[in-house]
């Protein structure tokens, strides 16, 4: 599966569109990375527990979106974005999004 955050892919031409296609997780923070954040507030630095968990976010919710895509007959999404929002105290949702399509191999040919 081919993604892009762009409308289109270099060297490749899209002839056909399947529409806009998700993925999404949301995600609790606990109580181990909140007491090592509150020392990193003190003393600066990188969360990394915190990197850690919005990583996989995005890894599992690319994957969502991709199963989407592969379900509809799509070899790529395009327009791919990320956004996240509060859902409660202490959890987050990260939702990703893009236009599921399929590529030809060349700009000229077909697949």
């Amino acid at each position: 599966m081919i993604l892009s955050n762009t409308e289109s892919i270099p060297g490749k031409q899209i002839i056909e569109f399947y529409g806009v296609v998700t993925g999404n997780t949301v995600r609790a923070k606990n109580i181990g990375r909140d007491i090592m954040a509150g020392f990193k507030n003190i003393v600066g630095g990188e969360l990394a527990g915190y990197t850690e968990l919005l990583q996989d976010s995005r890894d599992e919710a690319t994957q969502r979106m991709i199963q989407q895509a592969e379900s509809m007959g799509a070899n790529a999404v395009v327009n791919v974005r990320f956004a996240t929002s509060s859902i409660a105290q202490g959890a987050a949702e990260l939702f990703a999004y893009g236009t599921a399509v399929r590529v030809a191999e060349t700009a000229g040919g077909s697949s």
